[in-house]
């Protein structure tokens, strides 16, 4: 981490800053030695020191719109939580916290709901993301365990990717794996996902099967394999149980190639294929991720992948198994301290009474929770029901990310107090809450993560927070002191609190449990100082940590043997019908972050996807009458006020049937773009997490009289637009911007938009309903608003440039109403944000310098030099161009 000055004269902050700078800047690089990235990192993690700035940050403890100290805001949260407990019970109070919380965050957190307010209605956004793995992990190994490692990607023959576009949501990950495809291209890579994403760009075969229908997939695997003679008889019979059932139900069902092939709408021929690979090579990793996990039958789509890996001994060797990987920075952490409604502490469950006395008597605590809590899902209802009377949601936002999200929001709306900590001031849910604690995030606070293959890293502060900002298990243990248990919570750092989960890990443990730190339970102020990454289990019998588990065919559940299960495969719970005939899937862009809250800050992290789009296959676009680049308007059955407006991409990465909308756009930079009010609020019976991948919907145009844009320096007030999506740009805002019924008088309603101030240039055809107009203030430029009644307007790029002079001249100014220079270029679409060059760029150069690979592109432009992340684009950009010159 690099932090540089820069001295302000015109600028100053009463904020504090690292040294007492006025401002500074942040640069990060990987960490060369990390064994998780070899120090690459994606475009979100390069772009992470652009996001430090206090640029809406929390500032202030608030109650009810009103800035108070840190003592009342805190006496408030501890004497409604305690009243409310007594008058109504434990299971009245909850807590809502979140993957992004550091792993002593999350203990505290833990500790102070179960332990001491005596109810286990803790739960976390980790919930939407890997609730379903865990419970699936936990059915076939007796422990919530991933038995792979990182390395186990670079030495496999096979790779099978289902449900996550990897490139994109794990770019470094995508990055290992290709590559260890080009050091070894024998490797194969099986991409199974409804949608043809840019992970198939490395892809040997895509299986773009129907949606929900995993489960029959690897059914159909583990029947094959025992066909064919590919089945490891000695580890079936040695180190597990369950076998006969559940082969005699693969069988049953999925017995022939050509029923899966027709069950999952798949090429006979590509399923063979598959088949023979998986029979073939025994170093076989399956990387699984939320197109497995986001289903109502997650749980069991999760073990029908692990009964593959079981039935051919493919676990706790090199180069295989069964690998979950997250979608949170911290949810492995979260799950190790018991984070989740169905989890106890340190991999313990609410099912073994003997465990709940150990942790107990580890607390000592005094209020000790006897049971499970409520999942997200009903814990949201049980908010609406008013059986929850207070819940504090701790860094996160489910106005947004939760499905049934209008629901959600009138639930808080309605509850009798919601407390929320934040970094940021103004989300979606801080919008709803009475009580506002502004919390220190990365960089500002100190604690541990845990990745996706078990390694535990520190997060080190390396620079100041605002300074009534305090960290969150600093906020937790004071809300505590003030409840009465202060004595359980005198922690003075995060190093003290590391130290009691390490302990609690190995308390009478004597390996019956997986989780197991307890190496490190008198770890000094220093020595957590300086930790280097470990993957646990570390402690006497393990000192140098575990990088494979189950090497040893040992598991952990009562007979010590893995379990089969027996799947019977579901179809979602909610199908399509004639009124909402199409499936809703929903997941993330390559630069963007769940909902925004800091990845929205940057420009950079803008500029690739900036607005709300639906992808819509040719065939349902002609179906449905919606044409691409123009808008439409998605509904469900939750009701006809409840809709999504995205801009129209078509293309056949979709299947005909299917529409994806990515689930970032919240209120703050959209008017329509919150996905999750669509989704059904439906999870999985086991785990509990969410369908979010599959909601019957429908798609209409939505019909507008115009549309437009609009550059500010300064945000503007949206109120009066019907359609609108937020861009930050280089010391601007844009707005993109349609509305269905055109202003009485346009001259009057720009000027209620961009205000009265300074100079102003307009041109107006009325007859044409064409409306420009710049504003100029102290001879900079301010804003423009361009009108127009089709999508044909001026480029964005250049105008955008203007914002950075401080004096414009004569040639500017007379081309502003242009929207463009002579000359100047239009970069077109950012495809590499690292470098910020856009596809017209690209294109060019490809076209000029008759570039013929990626690495040329890169070599000459260095787009795809980075982090990686675009590669993909730069190969269908190039094969694009190819095609059409061969025509």
């Amino acid at each position: 981490m690099e932090i540089s000055s820069k001295t302000s004269k015109t600028s100053k902050t009463t904020q504090p800053t690292p040294s007492g700078i006025e401002s500074f800047e942040v640069k990060v690089k990987g960490a060369e030695n990390h064994p998780a990235n070899f120090g690459k990192l994606c475009v979100k993690g390069s772009s992470a020191g652009e996001t430090v700035d206090f640029e809406g940050r929390m500032l202030n403890p608030q109650v009810n719109g009103k800035v108070v100290s840190w003592d009342s805001a805190l006496s408030t949260v501890a004497d409604k939580f305690s009243s409310v407990i007594q008058e109504h019970g434990s299971d009245a109070v909850a807590f809502y916290v979140s993957g992004q919380f550091l792993t002593e965050d999350y203990y505290v957190a833990n500790k102070l709901i179960k332990g001491f307010m005596g109810t286990a209605n803790i739960d976390t956004n980790s919930r939407l993301c890997m609730a379903s793995a865990v419970v699936g992990y936990k059915r076939a190994f007796g422990s919530d365990t991933v038995p792979c490692t990182y390395g186990d990607l670079d030495l496999a023959d096979l790779i099978v990717i289902v449900g996550s576009n990897t490139a994109w949501a794990h770019p470094i990950v995508y990055q290992r794996i290709a590559a260890a495809k080009r050091a070894r291209p024998d490797m194969k890579i099986v991409v199974v996902d409804p949608r043809k994403t840019a992970t198939c760009d490395i892809a040997d075969l895509h299986l773009g099967l129907k949606p929900g229908t995993d489960a029959v997939l690897f059914n159909g695997l583990l029947a094959h394999l025992a066909q064919a003679n590919g089945l490891d008889t000695d580890f079936i019979e040695n180190h597990t149980e369950g076998f006969q059932a559940a082969i005699d139900k693969a069988q049953e069902q999925q017995g022939s190639l050509a029923d899966v092939a027709q069950q999952c709408e798949l090429d006979e021929a590509d399923l063979k294929q598959f088949f023979d690979w998986a029979l073939s090579r025994q170093k076989m990793v399956s990387l699984y991720s939320q197109g497995v996990n986001q289903s109502s039958s997650g749980v069991d789509k999760s073990n029908a992948i692990i009964n593959c890996h079981l039935a051919t001994g493919r676990i706790g060797k090199a180069g295989m198994g069964p690998f979950s990987i997250t979608g949170q920075p911290n949810a492995m952490g979260g799950r190790e301290v018991g984070g989740l409604a169905n989890q106890l502490a340190a991999h313990m469950d609410f099912n073994k009474p003997e465990n709940i006395d150990l942790v107990s008597r580890f607390w000592q605590a005094s209020n000790m929770a006897q049971a499970n809590g409520l999942k997200a899902i009903d814990m949201f209802q049980a908010v609406a029901d008013k059986k929850i009377k207070a819940i504090w949601i701790m860094n996160t936002n489910p106005v947004v990310s939760m499905p049934d999200a209008d629901a959600v929001k009138k639930a808080l709306i309605d509850c009798e107090m919601v407390v929320v900590s934040d970094c940021m001031q103004s989300t979606d849910t801080t919008n709803v809450a009475d009580v506002l604690l502004p919390a220190l995030t990365w960089g500002e606070t100190d604690g541990s993560v845990t990745n996706s293959d078990r390694t535990v890293s520190r997060q080190r502060k390396f620079m100041n927070g605002p300074e009534n900002a305090q960290p969150d298990w600093w906020i937790l243990c004071e809300v505590a002191k003030k409840m009465g248990f202060g004595e359980s919570f005198k922690y003075g750092s995060a190093a003290d609190i590391f130290r009691e989960h390490a302990a609690l890990s190995g308390f009478e443990n004597h390996g019956k449990r997986d989780f197991d730190i307890s190496l490190l339970d008198k770890i000094t102020e220093q020595e957590y100082a300086n930790l280097s990454p470990f993957q646990w289990p570390l402690s006497n019998d393990a000192p140098n940590g575990t990088k494979r588990m189950f090497s040893d065919g040992k598991f952990f559940t009562p007979s010590g043997k893995a379990q089969f299960i027996a799947i019977t495969p579901r179809p979602p719970v909610h199908p399509t019908t004639p009124d909402f005939p199409l499936i809703l899937n929903t997941g993330r862009v390559r630069d963007q972050w769940h909902t925004m809250t800091r990845t929205a800050k940057t420009a950079k992290l803008m500029a690739h996807k900036d607005e709300v789009y639906v992808n819509v296959h040719p065939n349902d676009a002609k179906r449905f009458g919606v044409v691409d680049g123009e808008l439409a308007k998605i509904n469900s059955p939750l009701g006809a006020d409840k809709q999504v407006i995205a801009r129209v991409v078509i293309s056949d990465s979709t299947r005909p049937g299917s529409v994806f909308v990515p689930i970032h756009w919240t209120a703050q930079y959209a008017s329509h773009g919150r996905v999750d009010v669509l989704v059904q609020p439906v999870g999985d019976p086991l785990s509990g997490q969410p369908e979010s991948k599959h909601s019957p919907v429908k798609i209409e145009p939505f019909a507008v009289q115009w549309h437009g844009f609009i550059l500010s320096r300064e945000p503007i007030v949206t109120q009066a637009i019907e359609y609108w999506v937020k861009i930050k740009g280089k010391q601007f805002y844009r707005y993109e911007i349609a509305c269905s019924v055109c202003p009485m008088d346009m001259e009057v309603w720009a000027d209620t938009v961009l205000g009265l101030n300074g100079e102003k240039l307009q041109y107006h055809d009325k007859t044409g309903n064409r409306y420009r107009t710049a504003r100029i203030e102290k001879g900079a430029l301010q804003s423009v608003l361009f009108i127009a009644p089709s999508t044909d307007l001026p480029p964005r790029s250049w105008l955008g440039s203007v914002f950075a002079k401080t004096e414009l001249d004569a040639k500017t100014r007379l081309s502003l109403l242009a929207g463009k220079q002579s000359g100047a270029k239009d970069e077109g679409q950012t495809i590499c944000s690292c470098f910020g060059i856009g596809i017209n760029t690209i294109t060019e150069a490809i076209q000029k310098d008759k570039l013929s690979s990626v690495e040329a592109i890169g070599a000459a432009l260095k787009a795809g030099t980075n982090c990686g992340s675009c590669v993909p684009e730069l190969t269908e950009i190039l094969a694009s161009v190819k095609a059409v010159e061969l025509k």
